[in-house]
């Protein structure tokens, strides 16, 4: 290195970014892209890349395990542009001494909106209707037909009361909607402030019109819902899943809507994704299947990308990032 030149950090991203904030990243990095937008970078592509770098700003679609940090002899922080982080080894990073951030907070709202929505869809039977209606076979109104569940007065129950949780609260009070949730530590505050509930699992379950599953995907909650959990729930209700895919067993949901043991569900998540065309899932008119659009607004998608930017900066100029996953790697001074 010359006397006096200071050279930047290092960072590759795996997507290809809104080109303002892609500015403001590369005014203090030397940066590479994966320059697809729709496409995900190749695995081969990305051991190279992470070899020499100092920063890695990554989507959920991409798999951070133990063997990849190996291969980052330099690497320092991995920014995550989501809420969720089960797409990296958050204990292989701690161990490699490599910070871990996310994208926690600008997405809330916006995901509410989403989840209310695929409850609206699943318990009015909109896609199935719109589908009747563009193949022909609408030719009379009749009484019963095409008749779904009623939203106003129902009962929901939420699986995990964060931020979205209490947000899809503030929806659901609207619709006049008695609110049970289920927490893994009950939140007393929350019950007095917002009108809400607690029960057991399977209190909530056999009591909800509509099953909101809005946990963190971690080992305990993987497979939460089954075919055991499934089979407590009435036959008129209906599973909403915009958390993760992986804590609804697919294989026990297609089997209870199959059966009509339960009225629809509506999934935003799923544990391959994209989710292949030809999955069981897809074949029925009572479940509705959205490619995780969950956070997919303009302005929340932009946030996402700015705050994982933000983090990623931070934390390589010596600062604490405002998000961090596992801060234990962090040094006293920040």
């Amino acid at each position: 290195m010359k006397r006096g030149i200071i050279l930047k950090p290092r960072v590759f991203i795996t997507r290809k970014i809104p080109e303002d904030i892609l500015t403001l990243i590369e005014e203090v990095c030397e940066v590479k892209v994966w320059p697809e937008e729709d496409t995900p970078i190749p695995r081969s592509v990305l051991e190279q890349e992470i070899r020499e770098v100092d920063g890695l700003y990554c989507l959920l679609t991409e798999t951070i395990d133990a063997s990849l940090l190996d291969l980052g002899k330099n690497l320092k922080v991995v920014s995550n542009m989501a809420v969720g982080y089960n797409n990296i080894d958050i204990e292989a990073a701690t161990q490699r001494n490599i910070l871990v951030t996310n994208t926690p907070g600008v997405l809330t709202e916006t995901t509410a909106d989403l989840t209310f929505a695929l409850l609206m869809m699943t318990a009015r039977r909109m896609e199935e209707s719109s589908q009747y209606l563009r193949q022909g076979h609408w030719k009379t109104w009749s009484p019963m037909l095409l008749a779904g569940q009623d939203i106003f007065g129902a009962t929901l129950g939420i699986v995990g009361m964060g931020r979205i949780g209490e947000a899809l609260v503030k929806r659901a009070k609207g619709f006049d909607m008695k609110i049970i949730y289920y927490n893994r530590t009950p939140k007393p505050e929350l019950e007095e402030s917002l009108g809400i509930e607690y029960r057991s699992l399977d209190e909530l379950l056999q009591e909800a019109d509509f099953v909101c599953i809005l946990t963190p995907y971690t080992p305990e909650t993987r497979n939460l819902i089954g075919k055991r959990e499934l089979e407590l729930m009435k036959p008129t209700s209906i599973l909403i899943n915009t958390a993760r895919g992986g804590i609804v067993n697919e294989e026990d949901l297609y089997e209870a809507l199959a059966q009509q043991k339960i009225y629809a569900a509506g999934l935003d998540v799923f544990e391959q994704e994209p989710l292949p065309t030809d999955h069981p899932l897809l074949t029925l008119t009572n479940c509705v299947a959205l490619p995780h659009i969950g956070s997919a607004t303009v302005k929340t998608r932009r946030e996402m990308a700015r705050l994982a930017a933000q983090n990623l900066l931070a934390y390589l100029q010596g600062q604490r990032p405002p998000h961090c996953v596992n801060p234990s790697v962090l040094t006293p001074k920040l």
